[in-house]
């Protein structure tokens, strides 16, 4: 929400979502920060395209654990709708989007807009259109998962994406390797996308987690963090076909160099090797499983 104020990309949707905050964090933290989140938000985006550009929108997109992602109205406005999107998250979150969705028309308008057919159901834990689903679930019991997603007309056939950004690491190793498998063995034609944490077990690495056991933030799946080989194999191991893994420093070096100049003007930062060891630590994997060589 910070940086979208700011001026590192455009949003107009997380205003609804969540509040500005009030504090200014300390500059190297903003600045190296905000740039993560930037090659993150520009990174994601890029597979992401690319899938609806091969696909030709003729696709379905399950957004796990999508918290108060706006990516659906997002790809409404840029005509980039697939022919449907799924939110999957806990049910506690998931009431907290609704709300915001049912009493905010910028919100509610585009789901109407896009929905036909017959009307359109919502209740406190989940809400169907023809076009966009939130559902109530817990990703660690992938069964359940996929029984919720078919009543909400998940198409198995049809070329599928899921994305998970800072989610597959609070789940145990095993939990995170049945999801995959889940994905993997469910869909003939699908791509997924995985954003999160990498190259945790140095001196950067362990200060970090320390940093987050302190507020009580545990990283249950820390160990598959290991390296980009690790983050790889975990993908090959669980039925993907194809694997690949580069870290954020990477990610910022392949972004459009002169928006890159334009968000480096925002906020001064003269701690690059902070920057630079942040970005190291956070990575983009991508993996897929391709039946009809798209």
């Amino acid at each position: 929400r910070f940086a979208v104020s700011v001026g590192y990309w455009k949003d107009p949707y997380i205003q609804y979502f969540v509040r500005q905050a009030k504090e200014r964090k300390a500059p190297e933290i903003n600045r190296g920060k905000l740039a993560c989140y930037y090659a993150r938000v520009h990174g994601v985006g890029h597979l992401l395209k690319a899938f609806l550009k091969k696909t030709e929108c003729n696709c379905q997109i399950v957004n796990l654990g999508a918290g108060m992602d706006t990516l659906f109205w997002r790809l409404k406005d840029e005509n980039l709708l697939p022919k449907k999107y799924f939110e999957v998250d806990f049910p506690m979150i998931v009431a907290r989007k609704i709300h915001n969705i049912k009493s905010k028309p910028p919100l509610s308008k585009p789901i109407m807009e896009s929905h036909s057919g017959e009307s359109l159901l919502i209740d406190s834990h989940s809400l169907d259109s023809s076009r966009y689903s939130i559902i109530g679930g817990d990703l660690r019991f992938s069964s359940d998962l996929e029984e919720k997603l078919k009543k909400h007309n998940l198409d198995i056939q049809l070329p599928t994406l899921l994305i998970a950004e800072c989610v597959l690491v609070y789940m145990t190793p095993q939990q995170s390797a049945n999801l995959l498998k889940w994905a993997s063995s469910t869909f003939p034609m699908a791509m997924f996308i995985n954003y999160e944490q990498v190259n945790m077990a140095d001196r950067f690495g362990q200060i970090m987690i320390e940093n987050l056991q302190r507020r009580q933030c545990n990283l249950a799946g820390v160990e598959i963090c290991r390296s980009l080989d690790s983050q790889r194999e975990r993908l090959l191991l669980n039925g993907w076909e194809t694997a690949h893994a580069i870290d954020m420093m990477n990610v910022y070096s392949f972004l459009p160099q002169a928006d890159v100049k334009r968000i480096e003007g925002l906020e001064f930062l003269d701690e690059k090797e902070l920057f630079e060891q942040l970005m190291q630590h956070y990575c983009i994997c991508w993996a897929s499983k391709d039946s009809s060589n798209l």
